[in-house]
């Protein structure tokens, strides 16, 4: 389902929280992003209004003008930092994991703690940017996605 009303944000699917943490991101985000290209992803904490978390790669983070993120820290983006473990920059919090090359992650326990992400879940994903999108948990978005719950695939 492309946009929910004219002009809003693209929407790539929802995706499930399964029982073991795992989430399957939509296809057409895989293969927009090539998200699973490097076999690891960065995950950032999502917006006050949306939550969740935003979903990115090296190759797209580091020449973009968000690279600093990346630059001021290398333990970070050498990924030298436990996965998913996250680390505070700015305001936000970030981490990586592994990928699978279906576009398939694990969540811990622990990180969906601290992304506030309960099993059976059902996060809106959604085109932000060039460089990631979002894994939505709450906010406006979702609330309209709900209206749209035959037309929106689940993966």
């Amino acid at each position: 389902m492309p946009q929910m009303n004219k002009g809003g944000k693209f929407i790539f699917g929802k995706s499930l929280v399964r029982e073991n943490g795992n989430i399957q991101f939509p296809t057409q985000a895989v293969g927009e992003y090539d998200i699973s290209s490097e076999g690891k992803v960065y995950l950032f904490t999502g917006s006050k209004s949306t939550g969740g978390f935003c979903v990115t790669r090296k190759g797209l983070l580091e020449p973009s003008k968000l690279g600093h993120i990346l630059t001021e820290n290398p333990e970070l983006r050498e990924y030298k930092i436990e996965q998913g473990s996250f680390i505070k920059y700015k305001g936000r919090s970030y981490t990586w994991v592994d990928i699978t090359e279906d576009g398939m992650i694990q969540l811990s326990k622990e990180m969906m703690g601290f992304l506030k992400i309960e099993l059976d879940m059902k996060l809106l994903s959604i085109r932000s940017s060039d460089i990631a999108f979002t894994m939505g948990a709450y906010g406006r978005l979702v609330e309209e996605s709900m209206k749209h719950e035959d037309e929106i695939p689940v993966f």
